[in-house]
């Protein structure tokens, strides 16, 4: 039903528009021209100043009441005016509701649904940090019993893709952990503490699939070729970067959890996990830590040693808890600067490595190879801030906030009012993949939150008084 808040005429002028072509498809490898018809349009009197209103939908409408129609749904959407209220309105929109009771976080536009990883990584920045704590609570209790459920073995989900992969359980213990920072641990306790308890003990007892804790105290995750972490570019049901072994985000995330765990929960803590706290703090170093300042990607009991750069590192240096010395994250910190970090993000790989891939384009087998072998994401800028302002205080606000203006432009180009999945490696650094990605925005949402506290931690600070004579 098309219709109009004013008397019009529709003419009837049936025309075929031939090839009409998309570049986007052409550059994705896809079919890309297309014939359109157009049966007519319609012829209606304007006067200067005068609102005409047009509605496309499913039912007829009363004419008269699309003005109040649309003054209403006015009313209820985020302004955007600037780039944080665009970003603000983007969180909204991944917010999916199939009914009354649930509720989800879609991982992104147009093609995406909703991924466990993905929630749980870009919940905090899309809700908590939102101002939008309602969905925060809503999401997790719709995810926590299908987590469970996995956890005790007696299902997988089937509205939350890749709740079975071996990180995800990592990734909701450091939502939790922001949740803590936002409400305070004892509401977080309150809340969450028993789900808390299950995830850290469902890791102790050893029965995921794909993922042991073994004499080392470290994560090991072993699979059949097939992706287990969040760099899941396949080709053919094979990982095109096949991370297995020991992964240093995800033993990151293992320490900062069981510390996470200490902190909050004193009463569940005993010796036993004293010594396997200091265990895995000692053989994290001992795997990750190589001569030249930076971490490996990954150690395989299967592969001979991969010396790439990759950003997985920032991790060890961003999280609350770090089972590096200050020196340590500070070289990290440095060496993603100087070969990883662009204007948009960080590179999935240095130039520097083998197999850098500086553009994501082409068909879909060129760009399963390039996006985890140079090209930038965005959400990874997160922690890369998170790491940078720990590191170099009140002298890092500058740099994040220059890099976060640099962002706004984004909001204009690929997506309008959004920030892209990700970005190629080399300038101009073209936003590629989805056109609105929730990891993407939930991550600089917090990032702004990041800058926020920074400056008024520094602001609030008495500063010597001086006296001259």
């Amino acid at each position: 039903h098309l219709q109009l808040s004013k008397e019009h005429q529709y003419v009837s002028a049936p025309t075929w528009n031939e090839r009409i072509e998309y570049t986007k498809e052409r550059e994705r490898g896809y079919e890309y021209t297309e014939d359109l018809y157009v049966p007519g349009y319609f012829d209606v009197d304007i006067a200067v100043g005068e609102t005409v209103y047009f509605s496309a939908g499913l039912d007829e409408v009363a004419p008269e009441s699309l003005a109040p129609l649309f003054e209403e749904e006015l009313a209820m959407r985020t302004p955007r005016e600037d780039f944080r209220s665009c970003l603000l309105n983007s969180a909204l929109q991944f917010y999916y509701r199939p009914d009354a009771t649930r509720g989800y976080l879609l991982a992104g536009y147009p093609w995406f649904g909703v991924r466990a990883r993905d929630l749980f990584i870009a919940l905090p920045g899309c809700t908590i940090y939102a101002d939008a704590p309602e969905r925060f609570y809503r999401i997790m209790d719709t995810v926590i019993p299908d987590t469970r459920a996995f956890m005790n073995q007696v299902g997988v989900s089937k509205e939350i893709q890749g709740i079975n992969e071996p990180d995800v359980g990592l990734w909701a213990i450091w939502t939790l952990q922001q949740y803590a920072h936002y409400a305070g641990n004892e509401d977080m306790v309150s809340r969450y503490g028993s789900f808390l308890d299950e995830l850290i003990h469902y890791y102790l007892r050893n029965v995921h699939p794909n993922l042991r804790i073994d004499e080392t105290g470290l994560c090991l995750i072993i699979g059949d070729g097939k992706p287990l972490s969040w760099m899941d570019a396949k080709i053919g049901g094979r990982a095109v970067v096949r991370r297995e072994g020991y992964l240093v985000e995800v033993n990151a995330l293992w320490y900062n959890a069981l510390c996470f765990y200490k902190e909050v929960m004193p009463s569940r803590w005993d010796e036993q996990l004293e010594t396997l706290l200091e265990q895995v703090r000692e053989s994290f170093n001992q795997v990750f830590v190589n001569e030249h300042g930076y971490l490996f990607d990954y150690i395989s009991p299967h592969t001979r040693q991969d010396w790439s750069v990759r950003p997985n590192m920032i991790f060890a240096a961003s999280l609350p808890y770090s089972p590096l010395s200050k020196q340590l994250r500070r070289s990290v910190v440095e060496i993603i600067t100087r070969e990883l970090r662009t204007p948009k993000g960080l590179r999935s790989l240095s130039p520097k490595s083998d197999g850098y891939q500086p553009q994501c384009h082409g068909t879909q087998l060129q760009r399963e190879q390039a996006y985890y072998n140079g090209s930038v994401w965005p959400w990874l800028l997160g922690s890369y801030f998170e790491a940078y302002l720990k590191l170099y205080g009140q002298g890092a606000i500058s740099f994040v906030e220059r890099t976060l203006i640099g962002m706004e432009e984004e909001l204009q180009e690929h997506g309008v009012g959004t920030i892209s999945e990700l970005f190629d490696g080399n300038p101009p650094f073209k936003g590629r993949g989805a056109i609105s990605f929730a990891m993407s925005v939930g991550e600089i949402l917090r990032s702004l939150k990041l800058l926020e506290e920074a400056k008024r931690e520094y602001d609030t600070q008495t500063l010597p008084i001086i006296r001259y004579e």
